[in-house]
């Protein structure tokens, strides 16, 4: 009795135990294999970054700018900003210059970084920065109503992503308007290789005094870019001068929300690093955008801070604790990465000297935009839509 006791649970107990160490062995195997193949993915990703993409890097580092003269240049910008001592009337004084400067000096570490697109987007769950970037564009050309055979402008186009994005998604003629000599050519470039260089241009103007007609364009759209302006108001009235009456400019702005405090020094020094970081003048409000706006004479149809109802954080990629193999380059792992290889190519004569300090205020506008995206201070997609009237009563 005593061992048929004994053999009861046991024989309970022992085909239980090995199925579990079955189950056990499966997920380990499964683990292993699945780490072998990220561990491949992962050596291949940062094989590209340190081989080719380390000379398409090094060869556009410094843009325009004689590569003996970077390490000045970079001198010279930083001396514009705050923690160098500059201040925001200067900035704007002198915005040409120290747009231009900015956009020679980082074009090259945005499009290794970000792709042709320089731009952050609203992102549902599941999908991939791509993705969501491709999808930010085609509701800019949704909301504008684009129609086949319209003239766009594209203000402060960069090197045309959006622009070649928004003209193949509508079957519009889109032009390009760039101050910076160095993105124009390889916008250029970048429209032949995709096959949209008979249907879209660039034109280089300052977009504070552009050289076209009244009344030239269909649509006018700028992403992320008209936070360039020294003022609102005079970029926003030269887009109603050359848009046709009854047709709408949309926008994706760059600006600080209602709860950005400007006595609280935290606030400050965020809205400082993101000055510096990226080349803007200052940093308007959202509310000062929408009063520039009718100022200008446009009639608003509806304005949104789409940062709001996104599922996922904007600033998700340049977040030091999220990892991301699609978007390895903007991880923490894939800038330390960079930022050895930018080390290693400005010592050896490859890059410019001063291409390690254009990286560390990069990564200081990083750090800037996380935070500000994060205490809510700060967007980059306060969204609106805008008509000019059909008949000017200005």
């Amino acid at each position: 009795m005593y061992k048929t006791n004994l053999l009861v649970p046991f024989r309970i107990f022992k085909p239980t135990s090995l199925l579990f160490l079955s189950h056990l062995r499966s997920t380990i195997v499964t683990c292993i294999i699945c780490f072998q193949l990220n561990l491949g993915l992962l050596r291949v990703v940062v094989a590209r970054m340190s081989k080719a993409g380390a000379l398409d890097l090094a060869s556009g580092l410094g843009g325009k700018i004689d590569k003996t003269q970077v390490l000045s240049a970079v001198e010279k910008y930083e001396q514009y900003h705050v923690f160098y001592g500059g201040e925001a009337e200067e900035r704007k004084a002198n915005y040409t210059d120290m747009v231009n400067k900015y956009y020679d000096l980082v074009t090259s570490f945005y499009e290794f970084g970000w792709g042709e697109s320089f731009h952050f987007a609203a992102r549902w769950n599941g999908e991939s920065l791509r993705e969501s970037i491709k999808r930010h564009e085609h509701f800019l050309a949704l909301q504008l109503g684009l129609k086949h055979g319209q003239k766009v402008l594209d203000v402060g186009c960069g090197i045309g992503g959006p622009l070649r994005e928004i003209g193949r998604f509508s079957s519009t003629s889109v032009t390009g308007l760039n101050n910076n000599e160095y993105q124009i050519a390889r916008g250029k470039e970048l429209n032949r290789i995709a096959g949209v260089d008979k249907t879209c241009n660039f034109v280089k103007a300052d977009f504070m005094k552009m050289p076209f007609p009244d009344n030239s364009f269909d649509a006018v759209y700028a992403i992320e870019a008209t936070c360039h302006a020294p003022d609102a108001y005079g970029c926003y009235k030269e887009i109603y001068r050359v848009l046709k009456p009854g047709q709408c400019f949309a926008a994706y702005e760059w600006c600080m929300t209602d709860s950005f405090d400007p006595h609280n020094q935290e606030h400050q020094k965020i809205k400082a690093e993101i000055e510096i970081g990226d080349g803007l003048p200052d940093i308007r409000l959202t509310r000062q955008c929408l009063d520039a706006l009718k100022k200008a004479g446009f009639e608003v149809i509806w304005e949104k801070d789409l940062a709001v109802d996104s599922p996922v954080p904007w600033y998700l990629p340049l977040d030091k604790n999220h990892f991301s193999l699609s978007s390895f380059r903007l991880t923490a792992i894939g800038r330390l990465i960079t930022k050895n290889m930018v080390k290693a190519l400005e010592f050896v004569g490859l890059a410019p000297k001063g291409s390690r300090r254009v990286q560390d205020f990069l990564e200081k506008a990083a750090e800037g935009l996380v935070e500000g995206g994060r205490k809510e201070i700060f967007t980059p997609m306060y969204f609106f839509l805008a008509r000019k009237p059909t008949s000017e009563s200005l």
